[in-house]
């Protein structure tokens, strides 16, 4: 059992090698070197998640040198639709570079999305630098990125589309998962291991105290 074990884990690619291997694929299929590198990122967040990473990226570039994608550089609450889908890595990338206004919005909502996996790898960095979750229905499937920490959702049971027919984000706040008086309770359970400071722990403490050897 222990041989197969470790036959199995040689056989894995390292987080490192999937990174390197989609930036260089990224910038051979057309894109520049600083959209391959944002790109590999998220494909390797995706495979440490245990998400199709690999699988979708592969599937995208193979359609891609067939058919075209919509480009969206510039997000909006409400987005045209698009008679071809749209590109997940410009639009995760537009994702990325525009978080910090786009957090303002009360909802985003995006149709027609290519390999929406990809798109959803840029929406949970940028949930990282805005410092707040952000909740995704993607086809009335729920997706919550916890800054870029994890993933919660229930497709889980689901093969993860190849395309998001509609698309909705929004910004959650950070609010606490538990009441003032919950907390009120636990700390003054808390205060129980309070020392109250005695003489001899003032004199014992940082300093040269009363004795100078010097």
């Amino acid at each position: 059992m222990s041989s197969g074990f470790i036959k199995l884990a040689f056989n894995m690619k390292s987080l490192s090698e999937i990174e390197t291997t989609v930036k260089r694929a990224t910038k051979a299929i057309g894109y520049s070197w600083g959209v391959a590198e944002e790109t590999a990122k998220c494909v390797r967040l995706l495979e440490s998640f245990g998400l199709p990473g690999i699988k979708h990226i592969n599937k995208y570039f193979s359609e891609r040198k067939e058919n075209s994608f919509q480009n969206l550089n510039l997000i909006l609450e409400k987005n045209q639709p698009s008679a071809k889908s749209y590109c997940p890595i410009i639009l995760g990338v537009s994702f990325l570079d525009q978080s910090k206004s786009l957090e303002s919005f009360k909802k985003i909502e995006l149709n027609n999305v290519a390999y929406p996996s990809i798109f959803l790898a840029f929406v949970s960095r940028a949930s990282e630098i805005i410092g707040k979750k952000i909740h995704l229905n993607l086809d009335k499937k729920e997706i919550i990125l916890n800054l870029n920490l994890n993933i919660y959702s229930n497709i889980a049971n689901y093969e993860f589309p190849t395309v998001a027919n509609h698309l909705e984000i929004s910004f959650l706040e950070n609010i606490d998962n538990f009441s003032e008086e919950e907390w009120k309770n636990l700390y003054k359970l808390s205060e129980d291991t309070f020392v109250e400071e005695s003489e001899s722990l003032k004199q014992g403490g940082a300093g040269a105290g009363l004795t100078d050897n010097d």
